[in-house]
């Protein structure tokens, strides 16, 4: 059974970090790319970031770029999302997603909330 569970979320102020991190279980890590999406109420679904399963190279989103960094950790079947300097608009709910040509895995979600 496939299992992806994010951790790390919480409650932050404006200009605080946070480190978020995608435990998968179930695949072969490291032949899967992984996104980080975020989604806020009454929004659409937000590609954040995502890391390659070729060589790790890594594309954020223009609201994240410069603040977010994405990594992997392949013998811990692990993704991090490190959040620098976060501003409210990034209140959401954070997913990831492992993906393989036509396999798609979505984890739960963590919650992040930036007061201002």
């Amino acid at each position: 059974q496939v299992q992806l569970v994010e951790s790390g979320g919480g409650l932050v102020q404006a200009g605080g970090s946070l480190r978020l991190s995608c435990s998968c279980s179930g695949i072969t890590f490291s032949r899967y790319g992984i996104n980080w999406y975020r989604q806020a109420p009454g929004k659409e679904r937000e590609l954040v970031g995502a890391i390659s399963r070729h060589n790790n190279s890594t594309n954020y989103a223009d609201s994240v770029k410069g603040r977010f960094t994405i990594s992997r950790d392949n013998a811990k079947n692990t993704v991090y999302l490190q959040m620098n300097s976060l501003k409210p608009e990034d209140t959401a709910v954070y997913i990831c997603n492992a993906r393989r040509y036509f396999d798609s895995y979505w984890g739960q979600g963590t919650q992040v909330t930036v007061s201002s």
